[in-house]
Formats: C-alpha cells, sequence, structure tokens
C-alpha cells in the first residue's frame, strides 16, 4: 500500500505565513502539520510515500529528505506550478504503481485511523469502486462542494432534504480513477468525483472524530492548542 500526501498548494488565505514557508510545513504541536501525516501512516505501516509540490517545494524536500528518520520512504512529485488535485495525482501515478492507494491533504488535521483507509483502498475494484472518500458533517466554516451519503453507502452531491457533508481531503483510489485525467495538466478533482458519483462508484464513510481544514492562521493555531496534546 502506497500513499501520497498532497503539498502543493500556494496557501493564499494562510498569508503572510506561507509567503515564505509552504503550507505543510506550518508548524502545530511542534511539528510541520504534514509530519503528523506521515508519522501516522509508518504507524499504520504505510511507508512508501509520495509527496507533491510546487510553491517552494525545494523546503519540503529539504526538511523531510527522504523519509527515513520517519522510517518510510518519501519520493516527489515536483510540478512546477500547481496542478490542483486531480492533476497532481494523475503526474504522481507512475510512482504510485497500479494498485490502490491512499491520499491525504497535507494541511488538515485528522485522528482518523490510516489503517482504515487502507482497508477501504484495497477493497476498490476500478469498476464498480473506484474511490472512498472520508466524510464529515458539515463544518462550521466554508468548506468545499456539499456532499451526502447513500444508504447504500455510496457518495452523491448534496440535494434538497439531504444530509450535507464535508470532504475531509482523506481518500483511497483505485488508479482507474484517474484514467482519463491528463498527467501535467491542471485539472481540478470535484469534478471527476461528481461524474463518477453519479456511475455510482465513489463511496464514502464518516469521520466522527477530529478534522480541521487548516487553512487560516485562526485554524492553524487551532491546530496548534489540539496538536500540542497529541503525543508522537
Amino acid at each position: 500500500m502506497k500513499a501520497m500526501i498532497l503539498a502543493a498548494g500556494r496557501g493564499e488565505r494562510m498569508r503572510p505565513l506561507t509567503d515564505h514557508t509552504p503550507k505543510p510545513l506550518l508548524m502545530a504541536g511542534g511539528k510541520p502539520l504534514i509530519q503528523w501525516h506521515i508519522e501516522r501512516l509508518a504507524r499504520a505501516g504505510v511507508t512508501e510515500l509520495v509527496v507533491n509540490h510546487a510553491w517552494l517545494g525545494k523546503q519540503i524536500e529539504e526538511t523531510l529528505g527522504d523519509g527515513s528518520r520517519f522510517g518510510v520512504s518519501i519520493a516527489y512529485s515536483p510540478e512546477g506550478e500547481a496542478l490542483e488535485t486531480a492533476g497532481g495525482i494523475a503526474t504522481a501515478l507512475p510512482l504510485l504503481g497500479d494498485a490502490p492507494f491512499i491520499v491525504l491533504n497535507g494541511d488538515v488535521l485528522s485522528d482518523f485511523p490510516v489503517e482504515r483507509l487502507a482497508e477501504a483502498a484495497a477493497r476498490l475494484d476500478g469498476d464498480a469502486a473506484q474511490a472512498l472518500l472520508v466524510l464529515t458533517p458539515k463544518a462550521g466554516y466554508k468548506t468545499g462542494r456539499d456532499l451526502t451519503l447513500r444508504s447504500d453507502g455510496k457518495v452523491a452531491a448534496c440535494a434538497d432534504g439531504d444530509t450535507p457533508y464535508t470532504f475531509c481531503g482523506l481518500a483511497a483510489y483505485h488508479p482507474a480513477f484517474f484514467r482519463d485525467v491528463q498527467p501535467r495538466v491542471a485539472s481540478p478533482l470535484l469534478p471527476w468525483l461528481l461524474s463518477a458519483m453519479e456511475r455510482g462508484q465513489i463511496r464514502g464513510e464518516v469521520q466522527k472524530g477530529l478534522w480541521l481544514d487548516v487553512g487560516t492562521p485562526e485554524r492553524l493555531a487551532e491546530a496548534d492548542r489540539i496538536a500540542a496534546g497529541w503525543t508522537a
């Protein structure tokens, strides 16, 4: 099982903090945000990682190195200009291989068990089930498109009367999901997800524990308070 950590965003809402530091390297609880993901993956036995980067990407490589000090192996997928989520993952597919894999947003803080993501990834078949998204009850701040979880475990776009959920930026994918996404071309993830949802190919699981989108200085301060209480 391999995992990819998305670390290519510019972090506009976090400026001026991200003017000289890439957002995944901002500190929370005495560690860079991305390090919490790496350590959780290592503890779950997921040790082959891919990290993409664009803005100040050299700092990410210099900070994390080859991953050996965390007990993992890190390969990098440099983008130059950020390719958005789908484009970035499609570009990194040669590093991820032909088997299902995990993807984590580098700028979220969560206690969702990585083991459950790995188990979900192993069940993806590339046909009826191409992805599993971790969802959380709609946050009290602005997030992306509202989604809902049907009684059969499939994810759909939220309509009137549906219970709204937010995509956590934690997911498992079969490489077939990105079959038609052109590498090295900027491509957002949402249109591809919505298309696959219409075909019934996206499943979901609800995260009832901690999830925080660390998108503003205020939420970074909150992440720092939360992570300060965690152990390595």
